[in-house]
């Protein structure tokens, strides 16, 4: 293969922004109403790639003389500033402080200071930046300077925009908070305002949805008494831009459309071109390219700023290659290289030099156009990212550097020229933890571990792949503070590198065996046992990942915890899916960890358990699905069954991996029985979310409400009113039937009094997006973060969490290969210890039947639930409803003692 050029000498140190801006301009920043715009006055742009939440407070200005140098440096810094040349200006700014602190100005340096801080900031150079503002607050405290309150707001917006950077959400809460009182005592309601987005994304953050959902209703409420103002169409978008930062993208959409109406009205071109670029990425978010395109289109046609007009063209790049219209992008790029041309050097020319370089990378891939074996556009992005990276250095960027540098590391792996690929990749990987530029340096350590494997160092691969994961999970907040599909794809860039991790750690020996042939090893053989259970590690963090991802919140504390300590007679089952095999990993009670695997290409694995889920259709035959369910047997189960009889097993652990979620455990067939007559089923998202505490028989009450009435377009479940009214022959009962089921009504009984076990008999769905995983009440559906909200509101009362939700109407969301993560979610969430809920709708009246019978066991004194659904399934089993798809449906998901 002809190789790229070598690179210039002057490259010598040496975009995936991060996860956080991963190669696509369609970004919103998972931050704040930034405080760039309240000190500084204008919108301020982030890596050419992401728009700062517009900030909507009166622009401060720190009045002095015009004669001024101090006056004149702080003007030149906010220029450089804007144009995304952060190092030059943090040492104009620092000029300016030294100036002002000769000339004894205290208020002067303090506002350099604080000016200091962001570009600081912006350069990662956290240390720097934490010394300038508590210079700059320790000098505006003193009490001759209480009167410059306007100053002290936004030195403590911008102490707050540092520390939610930092990950300390809570004190950048606080700062916001004193912020906003600050702001209170001058009677600045813009300021107020400002301070409120701030706390409410915070909030969300800290996993308080119902608190900053309130806060942002509060804020859009006080924006629309306002008159039409163009700080209004400016605070319109900055709310617009935060409820999709937390999700709410259909309210978002709303917002900006007003902002946008509003700007149009009082003919302001600028706000006008920022709105459509919002809502360009709005759109995408919800799945609508051609609209988002359309949007991007009227940003080109419209936009007086070279800059934002050439963001919105490589978004429509971006979206043209999602899409294959590959004869659309190619007819964009001379605009754009020239576009970008003639931008000056910026970090935001940088940052939308990688943009376009990784699009003309894909481009490459599936070009045939070649010129002395290179693709020709591989060929000028290796160009333009050498350009980039010089520019970067030439700026005194170091992030920025490292964000090019990791990018053309890329391209050089895409052409196997394997030791420039890792010469640019170890430089770039150590200039971003050199500057804290965390999500830089997960993408450049999990490129390091790629060309490590091909080069077959796999201990290397593994250290570097390592680094990869740790540094995800210390970006947690980060990455889910955004709304994945505008802002990187989860299952592109993060979930790769846990999987890639784990098959490193579960090499393969080098004899393979046939095709769909079980391996053995069992304890410390061919892998070690420390691989094994770092591999276990990486598959439970991979899942609580995966649920953060679902709810765009870092809401979830883990606490490793082994078998041995929970239950001695239960075994946990990990089936974990790679690209040419299936791994199971199986923990058993003071027993060392074993595996085995079966070489299956995942392509092929996937067409065989759809087959495994469909064949449960009663129009299947009954020989052809016991043979699916046998084979799923034999490579899940049959390889440990002599070891889980020998040490007394009773109850299986799932933690499940892909696709095997959506079907039933309690299905697979040993050639003689179903596996549920065999061992009490459950699953888990992993051991790390389980706390472990067993049900008191003799304590049961619950709370049961349902709907037997067709309400919002869904059927009637007539059977549901047996349902209730044999749990209450079972155990005491608090009922909500029907008109009595609303989402405030619930919500009274939750907090009225203590219960263990809540039981909702009604439709509801789950889904692989949150937004679309609900239950229906009578009056409205309760989507899963408000029923989150709702059930975990007596934790703060200091009561007992529910021990059992059933939610026994529900069903995966179709044509969802996802659909079960909304389970998994709705389980975790909910604070219920355990969750009781179905794969897919089944009649009412067999789920009246079995739920009769699960209440009935689970009063028995020394029953588990998950004995308890055993015996129940069993019961439909032997009786008028014994094929599966009325009894294997049901799972418990969580604590199963």
């Amino acid at each position: 293969m002809s190789k790229l050029p070598k690179l210039p000498k002057s490259i010598h140190s040496t975009i995936w922004l991060g996860l956080l801006t991963f190669l696509i301009v369609t970004m919103v920043v998972p931050a704040v109403a930034h405080p760039d715009d309240w000190v500084l006055g204008s919108t301020a742009k982030v890596g050419g790639n992401q728009e700062l939440v517009s900030a909507i407070s009166n622009p401060q200005t720190l009045v002095l003389e015009p004669a001024d140098h101090g006056s004149e440096l702080l003007e030149q810094g906010k220029t450089l500033y804007e144009a995304g040349r952060f190092a030059e200006a943090a040492a104009v700014w620092q000029q300016a402080a030294v100036g002002f602190e000769q000339q004894g100005d205290e208020v002067g340096q303090a506002l350099s200071l604080s000016y200091l801080s962001l570009a600081d900031q912006r350069l990662g150079k956290w240390e720097q930046a934490q010394s300038a503002i508590d210079q700059s607050l320790k000098i505006l405290q003193r009490p001759e300077l209480r009167q410059q309150g306007s100053i002290l707001a936004q030195a403590l917006t911008i102490q707050g925009s540092l520390r939610n950077a930092m990950g300390q959400t809570e004190s950048a809460l606080e700062s916001w908070q004193h912020s906003e009182a600050t702001y209170q005592s001058l009677g600045d309601e813009v300021g107020i305002l400002g301070s409120q987005i701030n706390q409410a994304q915070a909030l969300q953050t800290m996993g308080f949805y119902r608190r900053s959902r309130k806060l942002l209703e509060a804020v859009n409420e006080k924006l629309q008494a306002q008159d039409d103002s163009l700080l209004k169409v400016k605070g319109l978008r900055s709310l617009g831009v935060a409820l999709q930062v937390v999700g709410d993208v259909q309210e978002s959409r709303k917002i900006l459309e007003q902002s946008l109406a509003i700007a149009q009205k009082l003919d302001s071109p600028t706000d006008t071109s920022d709105i459509l670029f919002s809502l360009g990425n709005t759109s995408r978010n919800l799945q609508e390219p051609e609209t988002a395109l359309n949007y991007y289109q009227q940003v080109v046609t419209k936009a007086t700023s070279p800059q934002i007009k050439t963001e919105a063209q490589l978004n429509q790049l971006s979206l043209y290659l999602e899409l294959d219209q590959h004869k659309k992008a190619i007819a964009l790029l001379p605009a754009i290289e020239s576009n970008l041309a003639q931008q000056p050097p910026s970090r935001t020319t940088v940052y939308a030099a990688v943009n376009f370089a990784e699009s003309l990378s894909k481009l490459a891939a599936a070009s045939t156009r070649q010129s002395q074996g290179v693709p020709i556009p591989i060929q000028k992005a290796a160009k333009i990212l050498a350009r980039a990276v010089q520019q970067a250095m030439e700026l005194g960027d170091p992030t920025a550097q490292a964000y090019a540098m990791t990018q053309l590391g890329s391209l050089y792996e895409q052409t196997q020229q394997w030791s420039e690929a890792l010469r640019l990749t170890e430089n770039a990987l150590q200039i971003a933890q050199g500057n804290h530029a965390s999500d830089i340096a997960a993408r450049a350590a999990w490129q390091l571990g790629r060309l490590h494997k091909q080069q077959g160092d796999i201990n290397e691969a593994i250290a570097a792949y390592d680094s990869a994961v740790k540094t995800l999970q210390s970006l947690r907040r980060d990455l889910v503070a955004i709304n994945r599909d505008v802002q990187f794809s989860f299952t592109e860039t993060v979930e790769p590198i846990y999987r890639q991790l784990v098959e490193l750690l579960l090499q393969p020996s080098v004899t393979t065996p046939e095709p769909g042939v079980v391996s053995r090893a069992k304890g410390s053989g061919e892998i070690s046992q420390d691989h094994l259970k770092k591999a276990m590690q990486v598959i439970e963090s991979l899942q609580l990942a995966e649920l953060e991802n679902f709810f765009q919140e870092a809401c979830l504390k883990g606490q490793p915890r082994q078998i041995d300590q929970i239950d001695q007679k239960a075994a946990v089952i990990y089936p974990i899916i790679l690209p040419e095999r299936l791994e199971v990993i199986v923990s058993v009670p003071g027993q060392a960890l074993r595996h085995y695997q079966t070489y299956i290409p995942q392509a092929e694995l996937e067409q065989f358990l759809r087959r495994m889920r469909q064949s449960l259709n009663r129009a299947f035959s009954e020989r052809a699905r016991l043979k699916l369910y046998q084979q799923g047997y034999d490579w899940l189960i049959r390889p440990a069954e002599s070891e889980l009889e020998d040490y007394g097993i009773t109850t299986l652990v799932f933690v499940l991996d892909g696709s095997l979620r959506n079907l039933p455990m309690s299905a697979l067939y040993d050639g003689q029985q179903y596996l549920i007559e065999k061992y009490s089923i459950a699953l888990s998202p992993g051991l790390q979310l389980l706390d472990p505490r067993s049900l008191e028989s003799n304590q049961i009450q619950a709370i049961t409400a349902g709907l037997s009435e067709g309400r919002q377009g869904f059927k009637p479940l007539p059977a549901v009113k047996r349902e209730l009214e044999q749990i209450s022959s079972k155990i005491s009962t608090t009922v909500l039937l029907n008109q009595e089921f609303t989402d405030s009504n619930l919500q009274n009984a939750v907090d009225a009094q203590p219960f263990p076990v809540l039981h909702l008999a009604t439709h509801g769905q789950f889904s692989s997006t949150a937004d679309e995983t609900f239950v229906l009440a009578w009056n409205d559906r309760i989507n899963v973060r408000q029923f989150n909200s709702l059930l975990r509101s007596r934790e703060r009362q200091d009561t007992n969490p529910i021990e059992l939700l059933v939610l026994s109407a529900c069903q995966t969301a179709r044509g969802d290969n996802r659909a079960v993560l909304g389970l998994a979610g709705v389980a975790v969430r909910s604070g219920a210890r355990s969750t009781l809920a179905t794969l897919w709708a089944v009649r009412d009246e067999s789920t009246a039947q079995l739920m009769a019978e699960f209440y009935k066991y689970l009063a028995q004194a020394g029953v588990t639930k998950a004995e308890a659904l055993r015996r129940a399934q069993l019961a439909l089993l032997k009786g008028e409803y014994n094929h599966p798809v009325y009894w294997a449906p049901f799972v418990l998901v969580g604590n199963w003692l």
